[in-house]
């Protein structure tokens, strides 16, 4: 299987005539690598929303990452290519070794089922998954908060400057949200951005907690 994870369909069509190439594989390791992304996603991150998932795990699956990590699996010296691509530097293409990636996933899956897949992923997701959720922290609440109350059906959302204080240079603002304007929520920080995405926070919260009552 491994023989087969590491075979472009190049390399069946010039000296590997008659041997299987990687294209199932790849569409198995790409159904697992999926599965295993939203449930880390899942537990990892009880408060994003679906929304929120969906554009990490995007950001995690696409060729570029999935290119790094057959790098770091050293996966471009191993591949069977056939001569055309391998003088066009088909090594080293990023389609081609994403691609080998999730054909390797695919066929530890196989080999030695969902935990050992997992393993195989985590080792090159887990770097990528910190690094979102830093970027994230506090960043989506706005969005979320409109994924919420648009799949709720709740109404319409709006936020207001309630304050403004301070010098110039040291601006604190202010701000509440309102949902059908009835307030939902308040927030404050060093510009409206800020303040909104704390107001979000904050609306998001009890709305979710309404949610369990």
């Amino acid at each position: 299987m491994l023989d087969t994870a590491l075979t472009h369909t190049s390399y069946v069509k010039g000296d590997g005539k008659g041997a299987a190439h990687n294209e199932r594989l790849e569409y198995l390791g790409d159904a697992v690598l999926e599965l295993c992304i939203t449930e880390e996603l899942y537990h990892r991150y009880p408060a994003w929303s679906e929304g929120t998932m969906t554009r990490a795990r995007a950001s995690m699956v696409r060729e570029e990452a999935l290119c790094e990590a057959a790098k770091l699996y050293r996966l471009q010296k191993y591949i069977l290519l056939g001569h055309g691509e391998e003088r066009t530097g088909g090594r080293d293409k990023p389609s081609i070794l994403s691609d080998v990636m999730e054909s390797v996933i695919g066929a530890v899956y196989l080999d030695g089922g969902y935990d050992s897949a997992k393993a195989v992923i985590l080792r090159f997701a887990t770097p990528m998954l910190k690094s979102i959720a830093k970027s994230n922290a506090g960043k989506d609440d706005k969005s979320a908060l409109q994924e919420y109350v648009q799949k709720k059906h709740l109404g319409n959302l709006g936020y207001k400057v309630a304050a403004a204080t301070g010098p110039d240079h040291k601006k604190n603002f202010r701000l509440n949200v309102y949902l059908n304007d009835r307030l939902l929520g308040e927030g404050s920080g060093a510009s409206k951005q800020e303040a909104g995405q704390c107001a979000a926070r904050a609306a998001l919260k009890w709305l979710r907690t309404q949610d369990q009552t």
